[in-house]
């Protein structure tokens, strides 16, 4: 008993003494080094003395850490969202250290209510709870703020977007909801149906949301959203029928949509299928009919159509964790239609998303595919890319 009092008062006394260390170095230093830790070390260094827990917690800290994130050109960290067969399950997966072979994953604490993930920006979560009350939270310092109700179709959580402009500094959310409106021809003809789409938006820290009318568009599933340049970026079809797709931005600051030309590999048999940001560049994923690849192509540019590249073309991959039957289903349909492409790591490996049921990151430059997973990963989920920081709201 006295020999284990002992060894305690030790080990105390080291901790004091390291914590002493720590509270000599120059503040300058202190900043520059904790400012450019990821998250969870960053987390774990509010343990080693109060000075740091205080720095850590400020507000001016914050927005450096969060601009270094930025600025470091680190491969980026990603939230997994499962609500089944458990509900209201997330984990934070960090590629941090990828190019070391480490990768972080850590199981994030369940929501005050069943919640819903619908888009992430600087830190912040968009989430959307069972009553379709729509949300930002910071699943790290665990705070949220509900937003206020919509105007127009309180009851239907739509294309929701959530975006900051660098310029004006401000958050601002979206929700764009389709609506099939019937028009008559004239008397004689039956009524035929147009697509158009209604749109709101809130600029966070406002009391109400604001109609912007109608748009001519009806936008493909947010997983195909992009925020570039102060812009999101939907594709957009025409209708059903058709595998054309309209490439669409929403400048943040204007509120002014607006078509951005696409690559010249739209065709009958080839059409984009979804939008990712590579190296800060707008990107897309087209299917290739014929041979059923994935292609990526990159906008050099912005906003100049002759900019945009082909970077490579990713071929056909079934994941071991896909069941038998869904291998069967997989195997025999257009495959790569289920297939998203996440990012590009700095290595020059490509995350890839197999139907929300497996994580696959492929070797362009030995064109080899190796199945990504981590404890308690889930049979299905939704993914998003998702900067790990302890950013909130001043407003």
């Amino acid at each position: 008993m006295e020999e284990s009092t002992m060894k305690e008062g030790k080990l105390m006394k080291k901790g004091k003494a390291a914590a002493n260390m720590m509270d000599r170095l120059p503040f300058e230093v202190v900043v520059h080094i904790l400012s450019r830790l990821p998250l969870p070390s960053l987390l774990n260094s509010k343990l080693v003395c109060r000075g740091w827990r205080t720095l850590i917690r400020d507000p001016f800290f914050i927005s450096k850490h969060l601009s270094n994130l930025a600025e470091a050109g680190n491969d980026p960290s990603f939230i997994l969202e499962s609500n089944w067969p458990i509900p209201d399950q997330r984990h934070f997966i960090d590629f941090f250290d990828h190019s070391e072979g480490k990768v972080i994953s850590k199981k994030l604490p369940s929501s005050p209510m069943p919640m819903y993930l619908v888009d992430s920006c600087n830190g912040l979560l968009c989430m959307h709870d069972t009553s379709r009350s729509v949300y930002i939270c910071n699943p790290f310092t665990r705070l949220y703020i509900e937003l206020p109700k919509l105007i127009k179709y309180p009851t239907l959580v739509g294309n929701l977007g959530l975006g900051f402009h660098q310029k004006t500094k401000e958050y601002k959310v979206i929700q764009i909801v389709f609506r099939r409106k019937l028009r008559r021809v004239d008397s004689s003809t039956t009524s035929t149906t147009s697509s158009e789409s209604e749109v709101q938006i809130l600029t966070i820290g406002s009391p109400s949301w604001r109609d912007l009318g109608t748009i001519p568009y009806r936008f493909i599933h947010s997983k195909t959203k992009a925020l570039v340049n102060g812009r999101l970026h939907w594709l957009s079809k025409p209708n059903r029928y058709t595998t054309a797709s309209l490439l669409v931005s929403f400048d943040l600051e204007t509120e002014q949509f607006q078509e951005v030309p696409k690559p010249d590999c739209c065709g009958s048999e080839r059409c984009l299928r979804h939008l990712m940001v590579v190296r800060g560049c707008l990107s897309a994923g087209a299917f290739h009919e014929n041979d059923e690849r994935v292609e990526i192509w990159v906008m050099k540019e912005y906003g100049a159509k002759e900019s945009w590249i082909k970077e490579l073309s990713i071929g056909r991959y079934v994941p071991p964790t896909l069941t038998q039957q869904e291998s069967r289903h997989f195997i025999y349909s257009k495959r790569n239609l289920f297939v998203r492409v996440l990012c590009v790591l700095k290595n020059g490996e490509i995350l890839l998303e197999y139907k929300s049921r497996a994580l696959v990151i492929y070797d362009p430059q030995h064109q080899t595919f190796k199945e990504f997973t981590f404890p308690e990963m889930p049979r299905w989920f939704k993914i998003i890319i998702h900067v790990g920081s302890l950013n909130w709201l001043h407003h």
